[in-house]
């Protein structure tokens, strides 16, 4: 009697680890930093960034599917994002996305005349120049990994909004990271404080291993893992999503770098 073939056990959603940690493409993200700047990025830098941008992207998702998991749903909806926004201030990155967004659209700002009449936004020209906005279809890719890796699927208008959440992010991560290689360092670090405005409140703590990255050292045209790691803490808010952002963009600089 022929034995029969042992079929592998079906595994459940995707987790990241060390050798995955991003479902961006360092070579993607090396074409995002060449739209905002001339300098040198290392390949670790490259992975840095694409680690932090998947954390990120991963984390709004996880919010998105727990409101979804409330009404029995795999699928995620626009409303989901703006619900998972909603419940956590931390994810509210990629902010210059809102406007070019319908589900965002009651978040921008919008102008009123004397009379209580919108006033239609102004058309803007395509720019020549590559931007976050006008090139964030690179990233569909990645963001229906990220889904799939979480059981769920979304509309494809969530799935551009993730898109374009994800450029923007990375987009202001390459200036970030340039600006800290230019200035020799950083000056300043995100945070956000709730309260009343008229309410002292203290900065917060930094532990050393942030406070380490406040002054650089080397050359003025390179952009590295540790430059990257810097303007992450400028982008993101202090708190639970900033420590685990890093914690996984340490964890891949340890991985072996293949691009």
């Amino acid at each position: 009697m022929t034995a029969q073939p042992v079929r592998p056990e079906r595994r459940g959603p995707e987790t990241a680890s060390t050798t995955d940690v991003s479902p961006f493409n360092p070579s993607l993200v090396k074409a995002v930093f060449r739209d905002v700047t001339s300098m040198h990025v290392t390949k670790s830098a490259a992975w840095a960034a694409a680690s932090v941008t998947g954390t990120v992207l991963r984390e709004i998702i996880a919010g998105a599917r727990t409101v979804a998991a409330e009404e029995t749903r795999r699928k995620l909806l626009p409303r989901d994002l703006l619900s998972a926004i909603g419940r956590n201030v931390e994810l509210e990155v990629g902010d210059k996305w809102y406007g070019h967004s319908p589900t965002f659209k009651g978040l921008t700002g919008d102008l009123y005349d004397a009379e209580g009449v919108l006033v239609p936004r102004r058309r803007r020209s395509r720019s020549r120049k590559p931007s976050a906005v006008v090139g964030a279809h690179r990233f569909e890719a990645g963001v229906k990994k990220l889904l799939r890796g979480q059981g769920v699927t979304a509309v494809p208008v969530m799935v551009r909004d993730l898109d374009g959440i994800a450029s923007v992010f990375l987009t202001r991560l390459a200036q970030d990271a340039a600006m800290v290689v230019r200035e020799g360092g950083i000056k300043r670090f995100g945070s956000v404080s709730l309260g009343l405005p008229e309410e002292a409140v203290s900065p917060p703590s930094l532990d050393d291993s942030v406070r380490a990255l406040s002054v650089r050292s080397g050359d003025r045209r390179t952009i590295g893992s540790n430059d990257v790691l810097a303007a992450a803490t400028m982008q993101l808010f202090g708190g639970n999503l900033r420590q685990r952002a890093l914690a996984d963009a340490r964890e891949a600089k340890q991985a072996p770098l293949t691009d």
